[in-house]
């Protein structure tokens, strides 16, 4: 199994933080609570990425609670592949990774995410940014809003 990046746990506590506020200030809700424990654990260790195969049943479903809010696909509908490119010029995956991205699992196709926003040279980042915003939806965060 892949691993989850620290900083899409920690994307997902914010956004579980924005969905469900504590009332006092002071309790969090219960998918805040799954995710901190697991988040506590790897900064304790010094991991900067879990095995999504070993996530408490908690963590796990509302870290996939949040991933069900991103995009899915970074593809903008400009696929160079199709025409020989090993590295598709429009979303930035290998040929390998868009032929397999049905079949890939979350964590799999988060660390795609990372690399390809890392990197920031598919035409989704720059000449083609804003079919990629209208593409994701409004109401999608950034793929790795946190970086890294």
């Amino acid at each position: 199994m892949a691993g989850i990046h620290i900083l899409d746990i920690e994307a997902a506590i914010n956004w579980w933080r924005e969905r469900s506020p504590s009332p006092d200030g002071i309790t969090a809700c219960p998918e805040v609570r799954a995710l901190a424990e697991v988040y506590a654990l790897m900064v304790y260790y010094r991991e900067d990425q879990c095995d999504e195969a070993s996530m408490p049943p908690e963590a796990r479903e509302a870290w996939l609670g949040w991933y069900a809010h991103t995009p899915d696909a970074p593809c903008i509908a400009i696929c160079s592949t199709a025409q020989g490119d090993p590295v598709c010029k429009g979303c930035g995956r290998t040929e390998g990774e868009v032929q397999h991205w049905p079949q890939m699992s979350p964590a799999e196709k988060r660390i795609v995410w990372r690399r390809i926003t890392r990197e920031g040279t598919a035409w989704r980042f720059n000449r083609y940014a804003e079919r990629a915003r209208r593409s994701s939806g409004a109401d999608h965060p950034p793929p790795d809003a946190l970086g890294g």
